[in-house]
């Protein structure tokens, strides 16, 4: 159970870190010049991006955890790259088909997702090493 819940928060501070890089340093300028789009930064509820972010990484890990049976560091770096291909796809290019960002904005979302996706894997393999936690936890 410690491995896990290590997981999580690994994952939790290593996107956090990321997101930070990838919104408030590479893509400030985009924001800025579409601020229209946004809310003001007095008004944004970092609380619920916070909560939003830990609900993704617990869910992430638990899936990690659950359904990938061969464990290791490649097997993580691959589930996180198709983790962040779906969120990144749909983040990214679903939200340029829909709002007016910057193509640039959309690529951004797309590859940021693609890493964090595949950061968060390599911890998850990396802190869940073996299959005896999951039996010990799940049974199976």
């Amino acid at each position: 159970m410690v491995r896990i819940i290590l997981a999580i928060l690994a994952v939790f501070a290593a996107w956090s870190a990321l997101d930070f890089i990838v919104h408030g340093l590479i893509l400030a300028a985009a924001y800025q010049a579409t601020s229209q789009l946004w809310r003001p930064m007095t008004q944004m509820k970092m609380g619920i991006l916070h909560v939003a972010v830990l609900i993704a990484a617990i869910a992430f890990v638990l899936i990690y955890l659950r359904l990938i049976a061969q464990k290791g560091i490649i097997r993580g770096l691959e589930y996180g790259l198709l983790f962040g291909l779906a969120t990144g796809v749909s983040m990214g290019f679903g939200t340029y088909s829909v709002m007016p960002i910057p193509a640039f904005m959309a690529i951004v979302w797309f590859i940021g997702s693609l890493v964090e996706g595949a950061v968060g894997g390599i911890i998850a393999a990396a802190i869940i090493k073996e299959q005896s936690t999951f039996k010990r936890i799940f049974g199976r």
